[in-house]
């Protein structure tokens, strides 16, 4: 074996990916760079600063490829191609800005030398040109230089020969390069997760990927179709890292713990392949169950997709010619919604998937996953109480959508069903009865986490919101709504709650309705061995948590206020800091967030999950939840006159588990 050591400059690499000769190897994965990101790379190149190596690998056998995601067709190779195995993002994102790629539209600032990707007011600002223009092979430099001449720069003219010229350099800065020759393909992938962990802990599912992709050529081509197949229904979100973590699943669980990625990469092809085929079988039974039985049109409405893995697991056991019964279909359906209600994954899911899963093993299974949530006898009974202070991030939400999907609830602009109203996202579209407008004008009365309260939010198109809601009050606009949309959507009778100084008893009477349409939903699909007498269950200590925004004399803060035991913890976080903490999780790197005088730990398990410890609580959420709870935090941002002083001393007490999606909600 041996290691040849290169150097080629930016421009020779961009012509050999366009001619085939670097394609990418089927280990590899997407394309996953950020604007921002490839903004921050054409900035090093143009300041001299180091972007890094590249690593590749040639070979004389057949390899699997992938397609680059370059926004064109990659030619034919002439030569014996190189493998790239380390360097993808930036080869790819420098490759889209060269040839002038739609989502990489990198711009300038000749005057200050600050780079980011173009909007609509840098293309306004002759002082902003784009990087393509500028290097392109079609560039005119001159007459660039010419054009800013005449855009009042503070800088003298000279000096703007010096930025052009180095801007056009970037295509010929070199890059080290190291090739790999005589390596077989499974070393190869043992490389290839090692220098793509960066030092941190490998993810599960590129180990696994790289192994099976080096023993099973094709293999993720095949995962790859899976996941469009589901994407193509609405289901986007089984994606190959979801369909890895089911195939592991399928080799069942040993001891007390599931199958690892260990036992995975170890298995014969022959169990690999039984194991996707009982995958494939899985989620053939689940999907129409959930869509055609629950009406749930997207994954996007689903808090947890660690819900669907026990489901796949079972049905994925039996033959395609298996008859699954009626009452065992709702009854597994029953444990899937109680599941969710119950945020049985919201925490560590793999302890609570290695006990449901080993619960299917049973003859009547039902009751055996029930028995994991506590639910015994009586079942499942939503109150209002359980629906106060809840907003969009809440798993009731999903029970919100379905309440209105079972009562036949139609848009209001349209008349199509709610399940037409899925944007190009995935996600359902909803607006506010209130709107935030209307309520925002009426005395500073209601807080934003009052008016982003889940009894408030209604599932209709866009058109709904900008043609009938807009900014006016339901009672100004509900006159237009037929009696019949208004029952299906739960909308309160009472007339007074429909002004804004009924909004407080308009979410009362909402979340009883809703209560009671959701508490039907799970008496629909309820289990014989449930008595439909539910004894009242046991109540706590109410715990709270609220994320809140506030502005004022050129600061923002973000504070934490947490409750616990009737023990108040408020704490001042920089929201800068903390987004950058967050970009950091998002690399998988921990970090320790300031928060008054003390840090915070913010660390990222192996499942993905960000945890932060504030006060009495070690706060749990994905990245997506965390960064949407920030962004709700400043939608309605108060002054920071009324910011609460902070006491944000260590908490003597052990911290308890708490689930971001429960922010804002008594539990």
């Amino acid at each position: 074996m041996a290691v040849e050591r290169t150097n080629r400059d930016v421009r020779t690499l961009i012509t050999q990916i366009a001619a085939g000769e670097i394609m990418l190897p089927e280990i590899q994965r997407g394309y996953v760079w950020k604007a921002s990101q490839v903004a921050r790379l054409i900035e090093s190149l143009y300041r001299g600063y180091p972007a890094g190596s590249l690593l590749f690998w040639k070979t004389g056998q057949p390899t699997e490829t992938r397609g680059a995601a370059i926004g064109a067709r990659q030619a034919l190779p002439s030569v014996m191609p190189l493998y790239l195995l380390d360097g993808q993002q930036r080869l790819t994102s420098l490759f889209r800005v060269l040839t002038d790629h739609p989502d990489a539209q990198v711009v300038f600032n000749i005057e200050t030398e600050a780079f980011q990707n173009q909007s609509a007011a840098t293309r306004r600002n002759k002082k902003w040109i784009k990087v393509y223009d500028v290097v392109g092979p079609d560039s005119d430099v001159f007459a660039i230089h010419g054009d800013l001449k005449g855009a009042g720069l503070a800088i003298p003219d000279s000096e703007i020969g010096r930025r052009l010229s180095a801007l056009q350099k970037i295509t010929q800065r070199d890059f080290h390069m190291e090739v790999l020759h005589e390596f077989e393909y499974e070393e190869v992938a043992d490389v290839f997760v090692r220098v793509n962990s960066g030092g941190r802990a490998l993810k599960t599912t590129d180990l696994a990927l790289a192994t099976l992709s080096a023993r099973t050529p094709g293999f993720l081509g095949q995962l790859e179709a899976e996941s469009a197949h589901w994407a193509e229904r609405g289901y986007g979100a089984l994606d190959v890292n979801f369909l890895i973590k089911a195939l592991t699943l399928s080799l069942s669980t040993t001891g007390t713990r599931l199958a690892s990625v260990a036992k995975l990469t170890a298995a014969s092809k022959e169990s690999v392949e039984a194991g996707w085929q009982k995958v494939r079988r899985g989620l053939s039974r689940v999907v129409p169950l959930l869509q055609e039985r629950l009406l749930i049109p997207t994954t996007a409405l689903v808090p947890s997709l660690a819900a669907l893995h026990p489901l796949i697991h079972y049905y994925g056991r039996w033959p395609d010619d298996t008859v699954i019964s009626e009452e065992l279909d709702n009854g597994l359906l029953y444990w899937f919604l109680a599941a969710t209600a119950r945020n049985r994954y919201g925490g560590a899911s793999d302890t609570a998937l290695t006990q449901d899963i080993r619960m299917l093993d049973n003859e009547n299974p039902v009751p055996a996953l029930l028995s994991n949530l506590g639910i015994y006898e009586g079942g499942i009974s939503v109150t209002a109480s359980d629906l106060a202070g809840r907003n969009h991030q809440s798993p009731y939400l999903m029970f919100c959508y379905l309440a209105a999907a079972h009562a036949n609830a139609t848009d209001w602009w349209d008349g199509c069903p709610i399940s037409d109203g899925i944007d190009g996202s995935g996600k359902p579209q909803y607006s506010l009865v209130h709107p935030t407008a209307k309520l925002r004008t009426y005395g500073s009365k209601y807080s934003s986490a009052e008016i982003n309260e889940l009894a408030n939010i209604v599932f209709v198109s866009e058109q709904t919101s900008k043609n009938i809601i807009g900014s006016r009050s339901p009672a100004a606009y509900m006159q237009s709504v037929s009696a019949s949309d208004r029952v299906a959507h739960a909308i309160p009778n009472d007339p007074t709650v429909l002004d804004p100084e009924g909004y407080r008893e308009f979410l009362g009477a909402r979340r009883a309705l809703l209560a009671e349409r959701i508490t039907a939903l799970f008496d629909e699909f309820r289990p014989n061995s449930l008595a439909k007498d539910a004894a009242p269950p046991k109540t706590r200590a109410p715990r709270s948590l609220a994320l809140v925004g506030y502005t004022g004399a050129g600061r923002s803060v973000l504070v934490a206020e947490a409750k616990s035991d009737d023990q108040g913890w408020i704490g001042w976080i920089d929201p800068a800091d903390f987004e950058a903490a967050l970009d950091a999780a998002a690399t998988g790197i921990a970090s320790d967030v300031p928060v008054g005088d003390e840090t915070a730990p913010l660390r990222v398990d192996d499942e993905g999950s960000v945890t932060l410890g504030l006060g009495p609580f070690i706060i749990r959420g994905s990245l997506d939840e965390w960064r949407t709870a920030v962004k709700d935090a400043f939608e309605g941002v108060q002054p920071l006159a009324e910011c609460p002083e902070p006491n944000d001393d260590q908490w003597s007490a052990e911290p308890q588990e708490f689930l971001l999606s429960n922010a804002g909600a008594q539990t």
